[in-house]
Parts: C-alpha cells; sequence; structure tokens
C-alpha cells in the first residue's frame, strides 16, 4: 500500500545515534556528487554518463535511533545502517527512519547501508546532496511537508535493490530529482496512492541513468491534479521496453489501493516528449 503514518515532529538541532556521535555539520557547500567516488560497481553502467560512481565508504556507524538533522549534515561518506530497533529492512509501513530533516535541513555525503529501516524522512522542504541508497529497506526517502510551497531535492547520488519505492512523497509540494541513479527497484517516484490526507504533488526527474529491473519511473495521481515532468532520462538494461515510464492514477483518502488510469505522456499528468527518454 502506499499509505504512510502522519510525520514526525522536527527538531530544533541535528542529534546523533547514541551508538555514535555524529559528524559535525559542514560550514561549506554542498559536495559535487563525485566526492569520494571510486569505480563503478559491476552492476553499474559506466562511460558517457556524466555522473558520479558508487563510492566507498569511509567508516560505518551503526544507528539505533534516528538522526535529528536541523541545518546541514555532512556524513564525510560513511556508511550508516540500522541497528537495534532501526535494525529491520522489511517493507512495513510506519518504520522509523535513519535520518528525519526538519523543514529546509540538507543532508549529504552518506551511505545508507542494509538495513536502512525507512531511509531518510523529510518533514519540509530538503535538500539531499550525494546520498546512496546500497540497499533501500521499506522507502529510501519520503518527503512529508504540508505546504504547497514545499521544496524536495535530489541531487546526486543514487539507490539500488528497491522492491518497492524509491522516494515516496505523501505530503505536498515539488520534488526535484536530477542528476541521480537508480537500478533494481520497482518505482523511482510515487506521490501517495491511498493517504488520509492527500495533497496535488508534482515531481521533476532530470538527468537520470536508469538500469532494470524495474517497474516504473513515476507514479502520479491524475485526479488530485499531480504532475511528472521528465528530460534526461537514460534506460539500460530494458531491451522489451518493460519499465513504464509515467504511470497515472486515481488516488483515494480511503486506504483503498489506487486505480491505474493509464501510462505514457498525455501533456496534462506525465509531462515528457518521446525523445525525453533514451534506451542504451
Amino acid at each position: 500500500m502506499d499509505g504512510s503514518t502522519p510525520p514526525a515532529t522536527p527538531t530544533a538541532s541535528a542529534t546523533a545515534s547514541p551508538s555514535a556521535s555524529a559528524p559535525a555539520a559542514s560550514p561549506s557547500a554542498p559536495a559535487s556528487p563525485s566526492a569520494g567516488a571510486t569505480a563503478p560497481a559491476d552492476d553499474e553502467p559506466s562511460g558517457g554518463t556524466g555522473l558520479a560512481s558508487w563510492p566507498t565508504a569511509t567508516d560505518e556507524q551503526p544507528v539505533s535511533s534516528t538522526i535529528e538533522v536541523s541545518g546541514e549534515y555532512d556524513g564525510s561518506l560513511k556508511r550508516f545502517h540500522g541497528s537495534g530497533d532501526l535494525g529491520g529492512s522489511g517493507q512495513g509501513e510506519g518504520q522509523d527512519p535513519l535520518f528525519e530533516l526538519a523543514d529546509g535541513a540538507t543532508l549529504k555525503n552518506v551511505i545508507l547501508g542494509s538495513p536502512a529501516a525507512d531511509g531518510v524522512h523529510c518533514t519540509g522542504s530538503c535538500t539531499l546532496v550525494n546520498v546512496w541508497w546500497e540497499d533501500v529497506g521499506e522507502d529510501a526517502a519520503s518527503f512529508k511537508g504540508k505546504s504547497a510551497a514545499a521544496q524536495y531535492e535530489v541531487i546526486g547520488g543514487g539507490a539500488r535493490k528497491a522492491d518497492d519505492k524509491v522516494f515516496q512523497h505523501n505530503g505536498a509540494g515539488t520534488l526535484t530529482i536530477r542528476d541521480f541513479q537508480v537500478s533494481d527497484f520497482g518505482k523511482l517516484y510515487r506521490s501517495c496512492g491511498n493517504c488520509g490526507t492527500q495533497y496535488q504533488r508534482h515531481v521533476v526527474i532530470d538527468d537520470v541513468l536508469v538500469t532494470g529491473p524495474g517497474k516504473v519511473l513515476a507514479g502520479v495521481n491524475a485526479n488530485y491534479g499531480d504532475t511528472a515532468t521528465l528530460s534526461g532520462v537514460r534506460i539500460a538494461g530494458d531491451t522489451k521496453k518493460k519499465i513504464v515510464v509515467c504511470e497515472r492514477f486515481e488516488g483515494n483518502d480511503s486506504g483503498d489501493e489506487p486505480t491505474a488510469l493509464g501510462s505514457g505522456p498525455d501533456g496534462k499528468s506525465c509531462l515528457y516528449e518521446e525523445s525525453d527518454v533514451t534506451y542504451q
């Protein structure tokens, strides 16, 4: 199901898991997505993509309670993984995240290992720079801001091994995914199809490398006025073109499974041209 529990209340400052101290926030501007990158993993395409390679972790940090972030948090490319109460990697709804970002917060240079619990939660506008999910748990990140003006940005990084969704959009506002790579996934983006409170939501997917297997790049609720705008999408490992680029649903607030309405560019909900998606 696409439902979600209500967003948690953000806190005023960044704190770390009691199992290890948090890296100090860096005062510098967000790092380039290529920072700390190494050669591509065997299952990732290389050459000519213009995207960073999967990085090698600089250290390990277990997380037994959610790290709450206000301001900027630079993980220095450590690998964070759940332990204790956050040690699960199942698909159950309502799990706690490894990181929870307050409105306006930035998370950068972080590798999420396994288990990753419910990844990252943004309670308002947020920026994720050079964040990598090695093995997505329930969701890689969930966006929960209540304002139509909320802006969420995912810049660089990548995700793989997502049984279901990579990015879950439960709140309002616009998510931009840029210079990102995803492989072995269910859905890259899903506007919540059956949340108790529904919003109009928008996603912009630009310069993204997709490696199959996968099911859907963007799922939106046409009846709520959602839009998905795609450009510069490159798909590898999908010679039979089974991955659906954009799928439209009729969402609801009753908790029922949403009804699929169709797929492909329609000039209204799924905004792209055939030339915006190329196959490698």
